[in-house]
C-alpha cells in the first residue's frame, strides 16, 4: 500500500484563508490527526499553539509549518496534568490575550485491557487520557473565549463512542462522554458565542493506529471495509476540523460528526468464529 496520501483534493486545501489571524490551540498536534489539523489551520492563516508531550514530533511539525510560511509555536505539555495545563494556558494567554479555536485532540485506546481483566487503575488511565484532559484544557481556555466574544471548540473522539465497541467498553464510554460533553457545552455556551462540536474518527492512518504495517496487499479489501472504499488520512480529518473552526459552520453547534469513511453507518464490528473475537477488518471475506 502506498504510504503517501493519494487523495489530496485539488483546490480544497487552497481556499482563501478561513482562519486568518485566529489563535488556535491544538492538543496532541505533533503527529497524526493533530499534525494534519495544525498544518491545515496554519495554511489558512491561524496562529497555531501546539500542546504536545513528544518534543521531537512537535518540533518537526512546527518546522514544517514555519517553512511553509505559517505561524506556530510548540509547548511541551502533558495535558493530563493540571499544573502543566495551567502553565500552558498562561503562556498562550500572556502572548495573545485570548484564543479563538480549541481542538482537544489527545486520546488513546492503549493500553487495551479487556473488561474482565481490567481494574480501577486501568479505568483511571483510560479516563485521564480520553476525558479528564478535555475537561482540564477546555476549562482552562473557555473563559478567555467568552470574554473575547466567541469561538469554536472541537473535541476529537472516536466512532467507538457512537456505536457499540466490544473491544473495551471503558474506552467506548469515555469517548461517548466526550461527545455528550460537547453537546452539553454547546447548549450552555451558544449564547456566549461559543460553538462546540465533536468528531468521531475512524479508519484513519496515524502513528497510533497503523492500518498499513499490519496489513499487506489489501487495497482491494478497502471497498468492503469502508463504504468510501479507501483508507482515511489525517487530511480527511483536518478538513472537517477546518470547517468546524471557521465561519463556514457558523450555524453548526452541539453535533458529533462521524468522520469515518462510513464505518458507523455500515455497522463496523463483526464477530469472527475463526478468530473467536470481534474484528472490524476481516482479512478474508
Amino acid at each position: 500500500m502506498n504510504e503517501q496520501n493519494p487523495n489530496r483534493v485539488p483546490g480544497i486545501d487552497d481556499w482563501n484563508l478561513l482562519l486568518d489571524g485566529k489563535v488556535a490551540v491544538v492538543t496532541g498536534g505533533g503527529a497524526g490527526i493533530g499534525r494534519g489539523i495544525s498544518e491545515l489551520f496554519a495554511a489558512h492563516g491561524a496562529i497555531v499553539e501546539i500542546a504536545e508531550i513528544d518534543d521531537r514530533s512537535v518540533g518537526a511539525t512546527v518546522d514544517a509549518i514555519t517553512k511553509a510560511g505559517g505561524k506556530s509555536q510548540a509547548h511541551i505539555v502533558d495535558v493530563r496534568d493540571e499544573n502543566q495545563v495551567a502553565r500552558f494556558r498562561k503562556d498562550v494567554l500572556d502572548t495573545h490575550g485570548h484564543i479563538d479555536v480549541l481542538v482537544n485532540n489527545v486520546g488513546d485506546y492503549r493500553p487495551l485491557v479487556r473488561f474482565l481483566d481490567s481494574s480501577p487503575s486501568s479505568w483511571k488511565e483510560m479516563y485521564d487520557i480520553n476525558l479528564h484532559h478535555i475537561f482540564l484544557v477546555t476549562h482552562a481556555f473557555l473563559q478567555s473565549m467568552v470574554d473575547n466574544g466567541g469561538g469554536s471548540i472541537i473535541n476529537i473522539h472516536s466512532v467507538e463512542g457512537m456505536r457499540g465497541y466490544p473491544g473495551d467498553p471503558i474506552y467506548g464510554a469515555m469517548k461517548a462522554a466526550v461527545g455528550h460533553f460537547s453537546t452539553c457545552l454547546a447548549a450552555e455556551f451558544g449564547r456566549k458565542g461559543i460553538r462546540v462540536n465533536g468528531m468521531g474518527v475512524d479508519l484513519t492512518q496515524t502513528p497510533q493506529v497503523d492500518y498499513i504495517s499490519g496489513y499487506e496487499d489489501v487495497d482491494h479489501l478497502w471497498e468492503a471495509w469502508a463504504p468510501v472504499g479507501r483508507l482515511g488520512w489525517p487530511e480527511d480529518q483536518a478538513r472537517v476540523a477546518l470547517f468546524l473552526a471557521s465561519d463556514i459552520s457558523a450555524f453548526v453547534t452541539g453535533h458529533n460528526i462521524p468522520v469515518d469513511g462510513g464505518s458507523h453507518a455500515s455497522g463496523g464490528w463483526f464477530f469472527s468464529p475463526q478468530a473467536k473475537r470481534f474484528v472490524n477488518r476481516p482479512k478474508t471475506l
